[in-house]
């Protein structure tokens, strides 16, 4: 069953999601099917590594400490937005060095940051672990490094290594 459907949760996901975007119709559905089942076997030929969760318990925690400060963000990037030139903003880059190295708990750590208004993930350095993001409304580059290392970093290091 492996070979034939290797992602079986990811298979039904794209036509769930297929389903939910088209009209529901038996075209749909079979069209919808093939395509998530190529991309499927498509995911199987990449050979990704799975991810090993540690401690599953931290993640509704950091669930709900992610949603509570993109809510923040989005009042505060409207703040800035709306108030123009009140007081002067300065936009600039914060080199983060970071201790979490599993793939997995970094491309979270991405998600986390981007969908975060006023935050963009620009690079991660593997080598030196020296992440680098851009921030809209920059006051204090130490804070900054402190709530990325220990509101986000700290529970990924938990869940994931």
């Amino acid at each position: 069953m492996s070979r034939v459907l290797p992602y079986p949760l990811l298979t039904a996901s794209l036509i769930l999601m297929w389903m939910l975007l088209n009209a529901f119709s038996l075209g749909h559905f079979l069209l919808g099917t093939v395509v998530a089942l190529i991309a499927s076997r498509a995911m199987a030929a990449l050979h990704p590594s799975k991810p090993r969760l540690r401690r599953w318990r931290r993640i509704p925690q950091l669930l709900g400490i992610v949603l509570l400060d993109i809510l923040r963000s989005n009042i505060a990037v409207a703040s800035v937005i709306l108030h123009g030139l009140r007081r002067q903003r300065v936009a600039g880059f914060v080199a983060i060095p970071l201790a979490l190295r599993d793939p997995t708990g970094l491309a979270v750590l991405a998600c986390i940051v981007t969908s975060t208004p006023g935050t963009a993930w620009v690079e991660y350095d593997s080598d030196t672990g020296i992440l680098l993001i851009h921030v809209l409304d920059l006051l204090d580059e130490e804070e900054w490094i402190a709530l990325i290392r220990n509101r986000y970093e700290a529970l990924l290091l938990e869940i994931f290594e």
